[in-house]
């Protein structure tokens, strides 16, 4: 004898493309969405510190070729 939970699954089974997009529409209503500045400040913040991290690794990995010519000539 099936379970009460279990006969609701066996009905829900396959996929119904209707569906899934209204419950995607309805979760992406619930999404908060950042403000135009926000969007542009934290874009700024990130584009920064790649930057920065891209050339603090540029000038040790120099610093380590100087280091090398000097040491093996």
């Amino acid at each position: 004898m099936a379970k009460k939970g279990e006969s609701a699954l066996e009905q829900k089974s396959g996929f119904n493309p209707n569906e899934f997009a209204k419950e995607t529409k309805e979760e992406l209503d619930k999404v908060v969405w950042p403000s135009r500045q926000q969007l542009i400040g934290e874009s700024l913040s990130v584009i920064l510190m790649v930057t920065l991290s891209a050339s603090l690794i540029y000038f040790v990995d120099q610093f380590f070729h100087w280091a090398q010519v000097r040491v093996f000539g």
